[in-house]
């Protein structure tokens, strides 16, 4: 009698990394986090005792820092990916200055909303944009220690284009980027509330 033999898919391009799906389930998880976090801004701003203020220009040469630093870190991942040695280990470490100096002048708005008067603990206002603003860049540095991996990687390691560090670099440009998007929206919400 003859074994039946089961039918072998060796097509895995529709299918995610689980590492790459867990993620995107943080990502998905982080945005329900801050949305719902721009709905108590919605909901406190419109309750009264708010206090209206201009928003520190640092705060938008942060957001052009941000995308910047995005846009060097998928030029890497783009010559990462077609071999391109040079192009992957000069934005790879572009990328992660201008991370450090994001988180920078973050700290640079903080202390220029001191100097204007709103505290951390003064009126829900300035508060909110302080602590949002900061749990906002914890999540920045956690990418940052993501790209000083990926800088180790680059240039500790002779370059070879393996599906593992193909899976790696994808993860780290996909979380860099999501906070870049995330820095844009929040600096939206507090140009429109505050």
């Amino acid at each position: 009698m003859m074994a039946r033999q089961q039918p072998r898919f060796e097509n895995n391009r529709s299918k995610i990394h689980p590492l790459m799906f867990m993620l995107w389930v943080a990502i998905a998880s982080l945005c329900m986090m801050f949305a719902a976090m721009t709905s108590f801004i919605l909901v406190r701003e419109s309750s009264g005792n708010w206090l209206q203020f201009t928003i520190p220009t640092v705060f938008y040469i942060n957001t052009a820092v941000i995308v910047l630093s995005s846009v060097a870190l998928h030029l890497s991942y783009v010559g990462f990916k077609n071999g391109n040695v040079m192009l992957y280990r000069m934005m790879l470490p572009i990328a992660l200055v201008l991370g450090c100096v994001f988180v920078g002048l973050q700290y640079q708005g903080w202390m220029d909303l001191n100097g204007i008067g709103i505290y951390v603990t003064g009126n829900a206002s300035g508060a909110i944009l302080m602590v949002v603003s900061g749990l906002h860049a914890a999540h920045v540095l956690g990418g940052i220690g993501a790209l000083i991996l990926a800088n180790i990687h680059a240039f500790s390691l002779p370059y070879k284009k393996t599906e593992t560090r193909k899976q790696r670099f994808a993860r780290t440009v996909t979380y860099w980027h999501f906070v870049d998007i995330l820095w844009v929206y929040l600096l939206i919400v507090f140009i429109n509330v505050i």
